[in-house]
């Protein structure tokens, strides 16, 4: 990955979006709601993602940084912006592993920039691995409570 903040399509292994790619996030959270031009942000571990939901209309892009797999604060601030009706590219950079990729999956990231690329057979058997799931998510699979009450 480049040096300079953000990833560029380049570097994104998986996506599951059919639109085209946006470019790099080149803007902290603090940066760009101090300016009205930018549309991707770069959110990194401790930043507020409640602060860019005045902004979710001009936003394309918002990429979470994970520096270390153990922080999984990233993946509140993505089930922030989903719940709050974010639509744009949500990207997931860093230390991203095969095991977390289906809870991102979930909590509504959907495209991946990892630091080391991702074996795709892992990938997609992680997606396989959970067939039920008891919680509700950004990604609205019904919940085995449900499927119980149909």
């Amino acid at each position: 990955m480049a040096d300079s903040l953000g990833t560029s399509p380049d570097d994104v292994q998986l996506r599951y979006r059919d639109d085209e790619p946006v470019d790099h996030a080149q803007v902290t959270v603090d940066a760009f709601l101090e300016q009205s031009n930018s549309a991707a942000v770069r959110i990194e571990p401790g930043d507020d993602a409640r602060a860019l939901l005045p902004h979710l209309g001009r936003l394309k892009l918002v990429e979470v940084n994970f520096p270390a797999f153990g922080d999984g604060r990233g993946y509140s601030a993505a089930r922030i912006l989903r719940e709050a009706g974010y639509e744009g590219e949500l990207r997931a950079v860093g230390d991203v592993l095969v095991d977390q990729i289906n809870f991102m999956r979930r909590c509504g990231f959907d495209s991946f920039a990892p630091e080391q690329p991702l074996d795709e057979a892992d990938v997609q058997a992680a997606f396989e691995r959970f067939q039920a799931v008891y919680q509700s998510a950004a990604d609205a699979r019904r919940t085995v409570q449900e499927k119980r009450h149909e």
